[in-house]
């Protein structure tokens, strides 16, 4: 199991989060937002209908495959699963420097964050998660070859990795 940590890139994006945000729209910026989802943009993230505001939702503690990489149309295809036309909380962490709201996500009392961890459909990410739990969810999802541990060791690249190699 990791250690708690503090990460000093979580705390500045928020940071520059807060700071890029107008003290005007800060008072509009939802904490929770609960709402119907509408849209999968990928594995990681969707948007949700709410008074009728579209809000774009980037999971957090999580990252999975991206477009064109190995696993990145399945790990969409389980967020829709779980997700799509479903009522879902969101519960507000950040704004990401492209707008996104980032949270973890929840319909009821299910992890939806974990759930995509536990079936292997996303890597913990381990720059921006602070959810031990996490960590042991996707060890039981590599010993049990479930998802993306399920592929060839060669095609089980990070997306972090991954966007870095490609840019």
């Amino acid at each position: 199991m990791q250690p708690k940590r503090f990460h000093l890139k979580w705390f500045l994006l928020f940071l520059l989060s807060a700071l890029s945000v107008s003290s005007s729209s800060q008072q509009n910026t939802p904490d929770v937002i609960q709402g119907k989802v509408v849209s999968i943009t990928d594995g990681d993230t969707l948007t949700i209908l709410m008074d009728k505001i579209q809000y774009k939702i980037r999971l957090a503690e999580i990252d999975t495959p991206e477009r064109g990489q190995p696993y990145g149309s399945k790990a969409k295809q389980v967020l829709s699963e779980l997700t799509y036309g479903k009522v879902i909380t969101a519960e507000v962490e950040i704004i990401d420097r492209y707008g996104r709201y980032v949270a973890r996500l929840y319909e009821d009392e299910f992890d939806i964050n974990a759930e995509l961890v536990k079936r292997g459909a996303a890597w913990v990410y381990r720059d921006y998660s602070y959810d031990d739990s996490f960590y042991e969810y996707e060890n039981t999802a590599k010993e049990k070859q479930l998802g993306i541990w399920g592929l060839p060791e060669s095609q089980r690249v990070p997306p972090w990795e991954w966007r870095r190699g490609s840019r």
